[in-house]
């Protein structure tokens, strides 16, 4: 059962739930000119909700008539499994170590349409090595045959290499921000480590932003 802190689904008629729309669309018309079907959803240090944004983007993803795959590519301390209310025995890991897993990814149905979920599955001792590994490369190459969007959740870039590593074999990364506890410094460290790797960053996400009066006035009027 998905959590409250699925807007998408909880309360699709609020501001921050079209702000998800609006992601959606921006991000498409970004995808005009290049590839953008594979991304990696990060953070420049942990609590700044990109786990969150990116289980809502998939949501708005596969709202829109897209086949969505949400993957959870935090192999150190995964967080898309509870957000969903999902068993976790089976996951990526499973894809990384079994090759009948690659060719049937363990993926699980969330109750909507065209949007199904890849937990990370049980913890490795060596999860860089794992995110680098050219297996890693097959199970995204399957992953992608699978759906029009794939979205990757990894570790905050400060932290750890596998974000800036996913972003060299995804198309893009976007980084996510929370209004009143990210800090400049933190965001720009994390910016100039995925630009010296050669790492695109398609652009940021600010989450927990204070809504405009005036634009819920005209949300609540509808």
């Amino acid at each position: 059962m998905p959590g409250p802190s699925l807007i998408m689904l909880t309360n699709p008629h609020a501001p921050a739930a079209e702000a998800y729309r609006t992601l959606r669309t921006n991000l498409m018309f970004y995808g005009v000119d290049r590839q953008t079907r594979a991304l990696v959803f990060t953070s420049p240090v942990p609590g700044q909700g990109a786990s969150t944004a990116l289980a809502n983007l998939a949501v708005s993803l596969a709202q829109g008539g897209h086949e969505t795959l949400v993957i959870d590519s935090d192999l150190r301390r995964p967080v898309q499994h509870t957000l969903w209310g999902l068993p976790n025995e089976r996951g990526l890991t499973t894809m990384l170590l079994d090759n009948a897993a690659l060719a049937d990814p363990p993926l699980q149905d969330v109750g909507v349409e065209r949007l199904r979920v890849l937990t990370s599955g049980p913890l490795p001792p060596n999860p860089a090595d794992l995110v680098g590994s050219k297996r890693m490369d097959d199970v995204i190459a399957a992953l992608r045959q699978r759906a029009d969007y794939v979205l990757f959740d990894a570790p905050p870039v400060l932290a750890v290499s596998d974000a800036a590593v996913l972003g060299h074999k995804l198309d893009g990364l976007i980084l996510v921000l929370r209004a009143g506890t990210a800090r400049r410094d933190h965001a720009a460290r994390a910016r100039e480590e995925l630009e010296r790797v050669n790492v695109p960053v398609l652009g940021v996400v600010l989450v927990n932003a204070p809504r405009d009066s005036a634009l819920s006035s005209y949300y609540t009027q509808a």
